[in-house]
């Protein structure tokens, strides 16, 4: 059906706005890209803006030497894997019971823990709890206390109820009980919101600042974006005794901090093409015979 000429100018504006939209967010972080990896006359002269001038890596080499980034790497990552692990693990463990209609108080239990997102034992009583459990200097305290997304559960148990019942139906036809349903049969038909989900834990670990910032005392346990926000605050990063003077002259602090902004947001960037295929809806499709 041809689009009549409102339809058509109203889509335009849409597409514009939503154009204007994405390019401001995408210049800034274009804009620090450039900066990381143009030479120091041109980012202090202030002639950098979307492309690097005087492209050179130097900014790179600094940050990896003047910083603990390998380390604080590795320790975003064992939280992020982990954490993940464990809250998809947990949310769907909690979400499927609740989306049984024939679980024994059901409403009450949704009820309490829907009271969590609109109050909280407070962030000392937090801290007590986790220090009197000996967690401080241990990622346990990381992975406890963001453990379960209230709002990711219930966007899965919603996700659970809309299964058709006939799916459950045949199953248990043929002999399936509620794990193996849920393993052989719910999970697959689930990829997208395990997905999505996975996504939103991931960024939430990989982003994780406050948790590690009081929990976490060991410097060798820093996660990245803790170890980029002390570099962002130093303005001293190349009076490192490992750099030589024709590579301090080279590069000036703030290209350096770009550098760290890239690195700690470029991980997330590279995982997500991955998970975008299963976000598309429509998975369920032909899974009800008959």
């Amino acid at each position: 059906m041809k689009a009549t000429k409102g339809e058509t100018i109203f889509y335009a504006v849409n597409y514009v706005l939503l154009a204007a939209i994405a390019l401001t967010c995408l210049l800034p972080f274009i804009h620090i890209i450039a900066l990381s990896l143009s030479d120091r006359s041109s980012v202090e002269s202030g002639h950098v803006f979307f492309w690097p001038v005087g492209m050179q890596f130097t900014a790179y080499k600094i940050f990896f030497i003047t910083s603990p980034a390998f380390t604080a790497f590795k320790n975003s990552i064992i939280i992020t894997v982990v954490g993940v692990t464990l809250s998809m693990l947990g949310t769907v463990l909690a979400a499927y019971p609740l989306s049984r209609g024939y679980l024994i108080g059901r409403r009450y239990f949704i009820l309490a823990m829907v009271f969590t997102m609109l109050f909280s034992g407070g962030l000392i009583p937090t801290y007590l709890v986790v220090k009197n459990l000996s967690l401080i200097d241990s990622y346990w305290a990381i992975w406890l206390t963001g453990f379960i997304s209230t709002y990711n559960m219930l966007l899965m148990r919603s996700y659970f109820e809309n299964i058709p019942h006939e799916v459950e139906e045949s199953a248990r036809i043929d002999g399936c009980n509620d794990v193996s349903l849920l393993i052989r049969i719910i999970l697959p038909l689930s990829l997208p919101m395990l997905a999505t989900l996975a996504l939103f834990y991931g960024i939430n670990y990989w982003n994780t600042f406050m948790s590690v910032l009081m929990y976490i005392n060991k410097s060798q346990l820093q996660n990245l974006t803790v170890v980029v926000q002390a570099m962002l605050q130093k303005n001293d990063l190349l009076n490192s005794p490992s750099l030589n003077s024709d590579e301090q002259q080279m590069v000036a602090t703030e290209m350096v901090k770009s550098v760290g902004v890239v690195v700690l947001v470029v991980p997330m960037l590279v995982v997500y093409p991955f998970l975008q295929k299963y976000f598309v809806k429509g998975v369920m499709l032909g899974s009800v015979k008959g």
